[in-house]
């Protein structure tokens, strides 16, 4: 078995770092090539990864470091700012875009729990893809980046609540009602527990960072694990592990720590995703695919800018959060993933959700390192760091 890992790393790491050059070469995220290695190396390629008891505890991992860091950037303090006209702008388009996924669904003849899926799927916009395209030096502190990060922020809380949703909706509703009453309490303990226990602990050993590390690692490994014990799921306790840890001074010091291992779980998390993709049975439902990827591409940028219109935005201003914002998440791959393990949809509906999130990352790339200052852009002129 270890034989097997270290083999199994080897292929995972060395060709992501082939194709993720043949993707800034060609300026495309990075998780794309990820999926495609996925895709070329799990057991529906070559299958030289195929062990499918390592590729779901790989996917596991990357989620629950993903949202743990997510939790990390979101303190108490800014989800209360963030409940502005920004969050009357997320809600609006995700009505809009959860009818567009539900109804596209049914006319394709899937099932309404199907449907639904989808249409959730439909409604958040890539935090990865939107973040690594803004010029830190340039948006980051104005307006339009200040819109866009406050509208992901707000899809990410929406996603974390159907998370909750889907990891228990395949359970007796007793079960149901018992993970949702856990929750408050699970927030209550993780916010006791960092203000009597942690802080304390952080404030008097800040100075050694290898002990700073390993507490916010067991800390979140460690709610992740009481979260599903009582129910929920490992990833809602890394993200109300990530928010309770929040409220420290130096939680930006500990993300920044943190990321190199995100990004390391990350890539196998995305690789997994890949690796789960049957080209047959995506050739079977590729019109759906298509037509729901192209949609979600034509629509967005529009919703985008007609709701922040009407919220005083300029013309200009509206339009490019559409563009920045105008792709599935993923948050989709994840729901579809979470979705098909807890038997709610079928094979054919989570390629539906995952071929049609691949083309809104390529398209959505291009529209927006073409259009607008990006540290990938190719012209000269729109490149900011």
């Amino acid at each position: 078995m270890h034989e097997s890992v270290v083999s199994s790393l080897f292929l995972i790491f060395t060709g992501a770092a082939v194709l993720a050059t043949v993707a800034l070469y060609t300026r495309q995220p990075l998780l794309v090539a990820y999926i495609a290695l996925g895709a070329l190396l799990g057991p529906h390629g070559t299958a030289l990864v195929s062990d499918a008891r390592l590729l779901s505890e790989i996917a596991e991992f990357g989620i629950v470091f993903l949202l743990f860091l997510i939790g990390l950037d979101l303190p108490p303090r800014k989800l209360r700012n963030m409940f502005g006209a920004t969050l009357l702008t997320a809600l609006g388009t995700t009505a809009v875009f959860f009818v567009l996924g539900y109804g596209l669904m049914m006319l394709f003849g899937f099932t309404q729990t199907e449907a639904i899926i989808t249409g959730i799927a439909c409604v958040f916009s890539s935090t990865i893809l939107g973040i690594k395209l803004l010029p830190t030096t340039v948006l980051h502190h104005k307006h339009i980046g200040e819109v866009v990060v406050s509208i992901l922020l707000i899809q990410d809380l929406l996603a974390i609540f159907a998370l909750i949703l889907i990891t228990s909706g395949g359970s007796a509703v007793s079960e149901l009602g018992f993970a949702l009453g856990a929750l408050p309490l699970l927030i209550g303990f993780a916010y006791a527990m960092v203000r009597w226990l942690l802080l304390p602990l952080i404030a008097r050993y800040d100075a050694f960072r290898e002990f700073l590390f390993l507490l916010s690692l067991g800390w979140c490994l460690g709610l992740a694990s009481l979260a599903q014990w009582a129910g929920l799921s490992t990833a809602i306790g890394a993200f109300v592990a990530g928010v309770a840890l929040a409220t420290s001074p130096i939680s930006q010091y500990i993300a920044e720590s943190l990321r190199p291992l995100r990004d390391f779980f990350l890539v196998l998390f995305f690789f997994s995703v890949g690796a789960g993709i049957d080209p047959a049975l995506l050739a079977e439902v590729l019109l759906p695919a298509v037509l729901l990827g192209v949609l979600l591409i034509a629509v967005k940028p529009v919703t985008f800018a007609t709701l922040l219109r009407w919220h005083k935005e300029s013309g200009s201003a509206g339009w490019e959060v559409g563009f920045r914002l105008g792709q599935a998440s993923e948050f989709s791959l994840l729901l579809s993933y979470t979705a098909i393990s807890a038997a709610l949809i079928s094979s054919e509906a989570a390629h539906v959700i995952q071929g049609a999130t691949i083309l809104t990352l390529l398209i959505s790339s291009y529209l927006v390192i073409f259009r607008y200052p990006s540290p990938i852009a190719i012209s000269e002129r729109l490149r900011r760091d």
